[in-house]
């Protein structure tokens, strides 16, 4: 008998600790989505921000040093991440970030887990909650 794979949504500053900073504290993550336990959901609009933040100065500099190109991490992502649509409704909490809701409203749509580091997300950890979704800076959510 199969289990079903947990949905995680991952925001933008995890996935470029996950593809290009290779942050050891992602290493469970990378091992759950590996074993297939867990099953990554992006939009399109997340890739697109992903391939927008790799021209980034600092990024750009740590992919030349580890001579890597920006299409191998967009690579990696598409090989890792199952693309949905982005959901047409917005969540009933809305960040204060903009440019997180769309983290946020996949997360709700799917209730899936939400990986983020945004402290105006996680300052919304106990009202996601109560919509099902369970928000951490970190994969393994022992805090």
């Amino acid at each position: 008998m199969s289990t079903i794979p947990a949905l995680i949504v991952i925001d933008t500053n995890i996935v470029l600790d996950l593809l290009v900073f290779d942050d050891p504290a992602c290493a469970p993550l990378q091992a759950a989505l590996d074993a297939g336990s867990l099953r990554w959901i992006a939009t399109p609009s997340m890739r697109v921000e992903l391939e927008r933040v790799l021209g980034y100065p600092l990024i750009a500099r740590r992919l030349v040093r580890d001579q890597r190109a920006p299409d191998d991490v967009l690579a990696r992502f598409d090989a890792q991440a199952q693309m949905v649509d982005a959901t047409p409704v917005r969540a009933v909490f809305v960040c204060k970030d903009p440019d997180d809701q769309v983290f946020i409203d996949l997360a709700v749509a799917h209730k899936a887990r939400l990986l983020s580091k945004d402290k105006l997300v996680l300052a919304m950890r106990k009202r996601l909650a109560t919509l099902g979704v369970e928000v951490a800076p970190v994969f393994g959510f022992q805090e």
